[in-house]
């Protein structure tokens, strides 16, 4: 015979709606958009991380590049050593913000097929990054 130890279930408990602030990991390494694909992937390396938050001239996060998307990029019939992560970004985006519920991000992520989201504050300045557990 097993014990099974029981917890008493309050009967006015509402459910917990965690925000992205509470599941966010720290920034990371963060690169001006100006850099070029082959440093990039250089500072991946040392960092040993899968992507590089990317950040304009005045410090607002203009997206997220992976490893994956540098790679893609360096052997494209097209590359050169002169291009630089703002070629290959395109549009500023997807963020997500702090108070976002974790069930949204979730969605949003899995839908847009993406590994990590940066968290972004009001003005843009970025907080940390939204990973999905693996």
């Amino acid at each position: 015979m097993t014990l099974v130890q029981m917890q008493p279930r309050s009967t006015n408990a509402t459910p917990v709606h965690r925000t992205v602030a509470d599941a966010m990991d720290t920034a990371g390494p963060q690169v001006c958009d100006d850099m070029t694909v082959e440093v990039a992937l250089s500072v991946m390396a040392s960092a040993r991380t899968g992507h590089l938050l990317v950040c304009d001239d005045s410090g607002l996060c203009i997206g997220l590049v992976t490893q994956a998307q540098l790679t893609a990029a360096r052997d494209s019939s097209t590359y050169t050593d002169r291009i630089q992560l703002r070629d290959i970004l395109g549009d500023r985006g997807p963020f997500t913000s702090p108070v976002t519920t974790l069930a949204e991000a979730e969605h949003a992520m899995r839908y847009r097929r993406l590994n990590a989201l940066p968290v972004v504050d009001e003005h843009g300045r970025t907080l940390g990054v939204l990973a999905l557990a693996r």
